[in-house]
């Protein structure tokens, strides 16, 4: 039974994180506005519709059983789509009291946090993800505990310096591409 759980788990955050780099193409492909202003409202109106319907649904599910992990990701993954943040922390904080070893309910947060500008919960958030990451789960996590040491160089370049330098190395080593990772290293060591 626990080995089924974990394989749901690892679907559903390689879906989770395939939506989100999705997202993230989507969000920095450039248009052509002039051309699109009509597409645009009706379709996000169309999504709106779509996911608070995805998300009545999901609540009414996990009101008849509020211990229904899958049931609370997939919220929590709604919200997010929908950019309501505080509702998309506010569900995986449940999950992680549920699931208080299941390391990406922490970064899940850290990314809802971070998108909702709120940089210090993000900070801890993430913190918390890469102490939750078992030794045996770090290869299936390297690209998100690179993400994750990097945001915390990041934020600690100016307060911290040498803090932040170790982050970094962390960073580096678990993705040794990252070009902002990279540029940020020779910031922080020149």
């Amino acid at each position: 039974m626990k080995m089924t759980k974990i394989n749901i788990k690892n679907l559903f955050l390689g879906l989770l994180f395939a939506g989100t780099a999705s997202l993230v193409n989507a969000q920095t492909t450039k248009v052509d506005t002039a051309n699109t202003t009509t597409t645009n409202t009706t379709t996000t109106t169309t999504a709106q519709a779509g996911s608070n319907s995805t998300i009545e649904g999901l609540k009414k599910q996990i009101e008849a059983n509020p211990k229904d992990t899958d049931a609370l990701a997939k919220l929590a993954t709604a919200y997010q789509d929908a950019s309501d943040w505080t509702n998309a922390v506010d569900t995986w904080k449940k999950i992680s009291v549920l699931l208080p070893d299941w390391a990406p309910s922490y970064y899940s947060q850290a990314y809802a946090y971070q998108s909702a500008k709120d940089d210090a919960n993000a900070k801890l958030a993430y913190e918390k993800y890469i102490a939750t990451v078992k030794p045996e789960e770090v290869e299936q996590n390297k690209k998100n505990l690179a993400y994750a040491y990097f945001y915390l160089a990041f934020t600690e370049q100016k307060s911290d310096p040498a803090k932040a330098k170790t982050h970094i190395a962390k960073s580096l080593e678990y993705d040794p591409t990252n070009q902002d990772a990279l540029k940020l290293s020779k910031t922080l060591n020149s």
